[in-house]
């Protein structure tokens, strides 16, 4: 069972307010375009042999059981993501929101029904993560992750990411992810997400955090979650 601490409490209060401003206006948006998106999806399910020979050529890429797949460059773990993340992040790809020529390649071919099977799938897959950080930044990453560092203003990342790292609707599972994945992403955070001002993203909310991680602490953040099932 997890113990929530009485400052992991107070992070996760400083966290929601914090947060709030940049949360309601892209919130609103991305209600708005979620419910386009599956009205869209209502319209007709996909053929459960169009879904599967879609998942295994995302499986080219993010490896067996979707388990991401460590190479140069790190390809993310799907397995067990949060199918709303999923979907907004595909949905973040075809509208330049997030950057990526191969998968705005990919989601681009992708109709609103497909994406939905996708991400339902995606999300029932349970495979052991690849591992191989150092352990000796996991305690380290562990207090950062569930306590945050209140000296330095930084919320805890259990209080949106949830004290398994399991995520929530458009908060992303961070459980398993990669270790060299979960770097990349927060030192390039602002160079690859909310790329269309005209278009509110989610990932405003993340901004402050990522900036204000040192490349050590990252790792070690990335060293603790990439140990968690």
């Amino acid at each position: 069972m997890a113990i929530t601490h009485p400052n992991q409490r107070s992070e996760r209060r400083f966290c929601a307010a914090r947060s709030a401003s940049v949360w309601l206006p892209a919130l609103a948006a991305f209600a708005f375009a979620t419910a386009s998106w599956a009205e869209d999806a209502r319209k007709g399910a996909v053929p459960e042999k169009e879904v599967q020979a879609k998942l295994q050529y995302c499986k080219v890429c993010h490896g067996v059981s979707a388990q991401g797949f460590r190479g140069y460059y790190p390809i993310p773990r799907l397995a067990g993501q949060q199918p709303t993340y999923v979907e907004n992040q595909l949905q973040a790809f075809i509208e330049h929101r997030r950057t990526n020529n191969v998968m705005f390649n990919v989601a681009h071919s992708l109709s609103p029904s497909m994406v939905t099977a996708l991400a339902a799938n995606f999300n029932a897959l349970n495979p052991q993560p690849l591992g191989g950080a150092p352990r000796q930044l996991v305690a380290t990453g562990g207090k950062i992750f569930q306590d945050g560092l209140p000296d330095q203003d930084i919320a805890a990342c259990a209080a949106c990411h949830g004290p398994d790292a399991a995520g929530a609707g458009i908060i992303p599972r961070l459980a398993g992810q990669l270790y060299p994945y979960v770097i990349d992403k927060l030192v390039n955070w602002g160079k690859e997400r909310g790329q269309n001002p005209k278009t509110p993203d989610t990932s405003a909310i993340m901004s402050p955090v990522a900036h204000s991680l040192n490349k050590s602490q990252i790792e070690a953040v990335a060293a603790y979650v990439s140990t968690l099932k």
